[in-house]
């Protein structure tokens, strides 16, 4: 999701740095975002003033120092994995100065957990996007029992600007609309598994039954059946709540490799 957050930042006119230690991944959201920036001008969203305006804004980034010494907001977007967050957060901490933001992007894990890895926790705080950002309007700020409340305005501030709505939430597993989605997610995949419908058929149930923009199983091929995988272990463990025990076909298809879009694969076959 670090391309789509870097671009809707560049868009709303932000000094912008697109980090990825991988030189590859850093170059393909590099083009994704400017294809999603064509696209646009190709269907009328955008000038072609203002999609040159975002890139000028946007610069690639090898290196975290080089990408976040002298940044105001830094926006993790990496594996949803504590440990791997704590130890980007604590290496942020000694690069970054002293009035800067660190937000995470995190859709179900601690941030309290997170900002334990810094000196200075009252700093940090949730800012979840959703996928993909440059479509979708809503981020989620998630605050903790030690983040400033002038942080928390600040991450609003900033999400407002990049043209999203926010909602405030505490810091609880899975926050508010992943504990829903993810509940909701697991159920229709349990009903595939089960051979109550297809995947396409449960998909349309929620899109013209209950107004949708798009199905439980075709999203969670956007989101990644990895991702979903990990936040259901991770939710099914800390709210000790059967309804996120992950369903066997989810695992499997995990262990397959079928991953959703991003493999070509899921409950869908994708293309590009």
């Amino acid at each position: 999701m670090g391309h789509g957050i870097a671009q809707v930042a560049a868009m709303a006119g932000y000094e912008t740095r697109l980090m990825d230690a991988d030189g590859d991944v850093l170059g393909s959201a590099w083009e994704r975002i400017r294809s999603n920036l064509a696209g646009a001008v190709s269907r009328g969203k955008l000038t072609q003033a203002q999609a040159d305006a975002a890139v000028a804004n946007l610069t690639p980034a090898g290196h975290l120092e080089t990408a976040a010494r002298d940044a105001d907001l830094i926006l993790e977007a990496i594996v949803e994995d504590l440990a791997v967050k704590q130890s980007l957060f604590q290496r942020l901490d000694a690069i970054v100065p002293d009035g800067a933001i660190l937000a995470t992007n995190t859709s179900s894990l601690s941030i309290a957990r997170i900002a334990e890895a810094t000196k200075s926790p009252s700093r940090v705080v949730g800012m979840h996007f959703f996928n993909p950002v440059h479509i979708m309007r809503l981020v989620e700020i998630v605050t903790h029992g030690r983040c400033a409340d002038a942080v928390v305005a600040a991450a609003r501030v900033a999400a407002e600007r990049m043209g999203k709505t926010t909602i405030v939430v505490r810091d609880t597993p899975g926050f508010a609309p992943s504990r829903l989605g993810v509940a909701l997610g697991l159920e229709a995949m349990r009903m595939l598994e089960e051979g109550v419908a297809s995947a396409a058929d449960i998909d349309t149930a929620m899109e013209l039954g209950y107004g949708h923009p798009m199905g439980p199983l075709r999203l969670s091929d956007l989101v990644g059946l990895d991702i979903r995988l990990r936040i259901a272990e991770y939710l099914h463990r800390e709210l000790r709540d059967e309804k996120f025990a992950p369903p066997r076909i989810l695992r499997e298809k995990v262990e397959r490799g079928e991953l959703g879009k991003k493999t070509g694969k899921g409950f869908y076959e994708w293309s590009e």
